[in-house]
């Protein structure tokens, strides 16, 4: 079959001819139609992500889509949506012809989304699904300020908060055109960010445009996190599920207790497999509906290079989606 293979961390996978896997016990063969390139996939490549090294070569690909071809599980014949522990353990991903995943690991799909579609959408949309309405505890009528709102966790984050029931939800990212498109997206508002702002300035801002909100939802870290953290409202609740803007944040004490306010960690990996089918069938039948959508670029999978490296640059707008097959 043809792979996506990482021989060094750091640079792009390039494409190879190997064997075809062979699944084991408690493991199904599922032949790859779409399988997305993510900020975890390019983490984890680094080197630098706190799985540690990975051995290489190996298949990137943390997720993806396809047909089973052989499980002890699913039927084959059946388009599953899929996760792999690529990058996070030995073993290879879904950037291949074919992928060896664990049978429990199989979350069959509606089938109303395009492939690629249900890629783009993925993880990503799982974690900001599940962060607000599982980690967050999000409630009908609660205000909700999404940062980073211009990547594909916070766009999806801003339409699955006022489908959760907010009453109100704003936006905040650096990029100008996160404006627009945070407006055609159902926000009521979205603040521009700025790289030199400090803490005081930024949370000062924040304030004057979203007043006090219940739910932050922090895919940023940094200044951007510590600023929003004094927008929140007492019993408010910031999650943080990711660190693009810095690897740390600082909270004022007296803020957060005086309000019995809390900041609270996300990871899609503490999901029960029940917990992550259920937010796909959400995430798709929303979807389905145009209620959901995520912006993507498609590539044949001997351009994996150029959609690697377009990915990691931010050249992509939304996500980039391999098409294997």
């Amino acid at each position: 079959m043809r792979a996506a293979r990482l021989h060094t961390c750091g640079e792009a996978p390039e494409v190879a001819d190997v064997p075809d896997p062979e699944a084991g016990p408690g493991r199904a063969l599922v032949a790859v139609t779409a399988a997305p390139i993510t900020p975890l996939d390019l983490l984890c490549a680094s080197g630098t992500s706190y799985f540690g090294v990975p051995a290489t070569p190996y298949v990137p690909g943390v997720q993806g889509v396809g047909v089973v071809r052989s499980s002890a599980t699913v039927a084959a014949g059946t388009t599953v949506w899929f996760p792999t522990t690529a990058g996070m353990a030995p073993g290879d991903g879904a950037l291949a012809g074919l992928a060896v995943v664990d049978d429990a690991a199989l979350v069959p799909v509606a089938g109303t989304l395009e492939d690629a579609d249900l890629a783009a959408l993925g993880l990503s949309a799982i974690a900001a699904w599940t962060a607000l309405s599982l980690r967050a505890g999000l409630q009908p009528g609660e205000r909700v300020l999404v940062l980073g709102s211009s990547g594909v966790v916070g766009t999806v984050g801003l339409q699955a908060a006022r489908l959760l029931g907010a009453s109100a939800v704003h936006g905040a990212a650096v990029e100008p055109a996160a404006v627009e498109t945070g407006l055609a997206l159902g926000a009521d508002g979205v603040v521009t960010l700025r790289r030199d702002e400090d803490v005081p300035a930024l949370a000062a801002r924040l304030r004057e445009a979203v007043g006090e909100v219940d739910v932050v939802l922090d895919p940023l870290c940094g200044v951007p996190s510590s600023a929003a953290a004094l927008c929140l409202a007492p019993g408010g609740r910031l999650v943080n599920l990711g660190s693009s803007a810095g690897p740390t944040a600082s909270y004022d004490s007296a803020h957060l207790r005086s309000g019995s306010r809390e900041v609270r960690g996300y990871t899609n990996n503490d999901l029960t497999a029940g917990q992550r089918a259920d937010a796909l069938a959400a995430v798709e039948r929303h979807a389905a509906a145009g209620r959901l959508r995520v912006e993507h670029e498609r590539f044949a999978l001997d351009d994996v290079a150029e959609a690697w490296r377009r990915q990691a640059s931010g050249a992509v707008r939304g996500r980039a989606v391999v098409l294997p097959g």
